[in-house]
């Protein structure tokens, strides 16, 4: 019973975190919401093994700026979410061995559940290549969007892991003066 509670907590508060919002339709807003959109493909292709031009059109058509059970969601900025989620494909051999070094030894990465290396991967891909966003803003957009989907702990830890990953790819935004 509480587990299925907390399982409609975690959707609704996904829900919340893609939900549009009143007033402006700000490009961080439009960003977010790629970035949650993209996760989601990423998901959906790791765990269904859908292809990427299915998820494409599955997801500007069905989800991207779309009604889906009577919420309303966010217009994603349609080439952030095809940028992150193309790039997640064509380097993941790439970015895996990356993010398995920031895990704590004993957990790699094919241990970790298929949402959080889903996140683990948008962000590690964000982090090399958009150069565009600063990178705590990637680092905490994405801890954001493991919160629509898991519990502090494990945010925790995707926190410590881009965290880690930024420093390689972005040293001089993070040295302390």
């Amino acid at each position: 019973m509480a587990e299925n509670k907390k399982s409609q907590e975690k959707n609704q508060e996904k829900s919340q975190a893609n939900k549009s919002a009143k007033g402006p339709d700000k490009k961080a807003n439009r960003r977010g919401a790629a970035r949650l959109a993209a996760v989601q493909a990423l998901y959906q292709m790791d765990i269904g093994g859908a292809g990427i031009n299915d998820i494409f059109a599955e997801f500007e058509s069905h989800w991207l700026g779309n009604e889906v059970e009577g919420d309303t969601y966010l217009p994603a900025e349609a080439a952030f979410f095809r940028d992150v989620v193309s790039g997640v494909v064509r380097d993941q051999a790439k970015l895996d061995p990356l993010i398995d070094d920031a895990l704590s030894k004993g957990w790699p990465l094919k241990r970790i559940d298929a949402i959080l290396r889903a996140v683990l991967r948008a962000g590690s891909y964000e982090l090399e290549h958009r150069k565009d966003v600063p990178g705590r803003v990637v680092v905490s957009e994405y801890v954001d969007v493991a919160h629509a989907f898991v519990d502090g702990d494990e945010t925790g830890m995707v926190n410590a892991v881009l965290d880690q990953i930024a420093r390689q790819f972005r040293a001089d935004e993070f040295v302390r003066g």
